[in-house]
């Protein structure tokens, strides 16, 4: 440590020499100051990561009309997103990713020093969706990829900055229209089977949130902004990475890009219409005539062989739910079941979960519910269907012509015969879930009056 003598040459306070000396000492005890690393591992607070979708962009059809638009306030094929480091104490830590009003917690988080790089890495796992980011750690950065494991070599660039709180941009561009409002939507104009949307937005100045309901489920919490005639929405939850940009046109109808990571792109258009309703859920997927029983014997992912009719289920109304682990919807689903069955105990009611998995080997499908089941702390059982395709789907469920979506929700009586089909899951992130919370109810309870 440098230590400052006292002068004996004797000077005014206000003379040029002492203020040279009074700078001078300053600056020499400044650069002794040895300042704490002030946390663990990174930085606690706001960070902006991007996800880079694309390397190069993924141009829609040159016939549509969203081809030539120029978008200015971003960068091309990039995802951003928001997410807080919270410390628990001092030395443990945990993220919170930020997608309009959801703050999605995430625990499974290792930090150390990579022998092979000598610098320090991060591992942030998403186990209930079987996906993570790995990425170095340096000088308020982080940068690795996004890696799914059931897809085969799928990974995304990813990159973070400390102190950005900023989603898309920081321009306050005046926007030429509020968007808040409800939209009748069409998806994949550009082919020629567009399936339709509903587009649920709420603007206040810049900042925009909202989400699309689809008869196969809704996109979850997306968050963005409006600047003059374009916008922006993102989501990123561990699972999906949903990136929407749109150009408002002279008469009020939008017209948009959609892209899901890096192997999905297509184009979208909207129009404002406060009437516009999707078909009805229970009416997408209907039991082959005369073949409504169902009957099941699957395996848990510990190694036990369940059936329908096991004394535990028999002369129940059951709710049937078909899944996977790798579906956020699903998971939405999961979510309010769990509440539900925690919240409403019956003797005569039980709920059954039936996954159809994007793993081929049936360890690793075994071990994807197992984390599924653990993670999330269900009080009721999931079963291994095997693979996502029709084909398996039609073997375990040969009373259903297809399955439509994921998730679907079968209601059974307590003869196990189907007595309704709820197509795909409109989450809390839609003005459709409180409706379905009652209804559920509703038509469990009529099952359960039946004798």
């Amino acid at each position: 440590m440098t230590i400052i003598h006292q002068l004996t040459i004797p000077m005014k306070m206000h003379s040029p020499l002492f203020l040279r000396f009074l700078l001078l000492s300053l600056l020499l005890q400044t650069s002794c100051l040895v300042v704490e690393h002030p946390h663990a591992a990174i930085a606690p607070g706001r960070w902006r990561g991007v996800l880079k979708l694309t390397q190069g962009p993924l141009a829609p059809p040159d016939e549509s009309e969203f081809a030539n638009i120029q978008f200015e306030e971003v960068t091309e094929g990039e995802l951003p997103f928001l997410f807080d480091v919270v410390y628990d104490d001092d030395t443990h830590f945990h993220l919170e990713i930020l997608n309009g009003e959801e703050r999605l917690r995430v625990d499974h988080i290792q930090f150390g020093r990579d022998p092979s790089t000598a610098k320090d890495t991060i591992l942030i796992d998403f186990p209930v969706y079987d996906s993570y980011i790995k990425a170095l750690h340096e000088n308020d950065v982080i940068e690795g990829e996004w890696v799914i494991n059931f897809r085969d070599n799928y990974r995304i660039p990813f990159i973070a900055h400390f102190g950005r709180g900023y989603r898309f941009t920081e321009l306050k561009k005046a926007p030429v229209m509020d968007l808040t409002g409800k939209w009748e939507v069409a998806f994949e104009v550009d082919t020629e089977e567009p399936y339709p949307a509903i587009g649920e937005f709420k603007q206040d100045g810049n900042a925009l949130t909202g989400t699309f309901l689809t008869e196969t489920g809704d996109y979850r919490y997306l968050e963005g902004t409006v600047q003059a005639d374009k916008f922006y929405l993102s989501c990123f939850d561990g699972a999906h990475a949903f990136l929407f940009e749109g150009k408002i046109l002279a008469d009020s109808t939008l017209v948009g890009s959609f892209r899901s990571g890096t192997q999905y792109q297509t184009v979208w258009e909207g129009k404002r219409n406060p009437d516009f309703q999707l078909r009805d859920a229970d009416s997408i997927t209907m039991a082959r005539d005369g073949a409504q029983v169902v009957n099941l014997q699957l395996e848990d992912p510990f190694g036990k062989v369940v059936s329908i009719n096991d004394p535990e289920f028999a002369g129940k109304v059951k709710v049937i739910q078909i899944m996977g682990t790798w579906c956020p919807n699903c998971r939405d689903e999961t979510a309010f079941l769990r509440e539900y069955v925690s919240t409403h105990p019956n003797e005569d009611f039980a709920v059954i979960g039936v996954a159809f998995e994007r793993y081929q080997e049936k360890e690793k499908a075994m071990n994807a519910l197992r984390r599924y089941v653990e993670n999330l702390q269900l009080p009721y059982p999931i079963l291994l269907a095997g693979l996502k395709d029709q084909a398996t789907a039609e073997s375990v469920f040969p009373m259903l012509p297809r399955i439509n979506a994921y998730p679907t929700m079968l209601f059974l009586d307590r003869q196990n015969r189907i007595r309704r089909i709820h197509t795909g899951f409109s989450g809390p992130a839609t003005s459709e879930y409180a409706a379905f919370q009652a209804d559920f109810d509703q038509y469990l309870q009529t099952l359960l009056a039946e004798k």
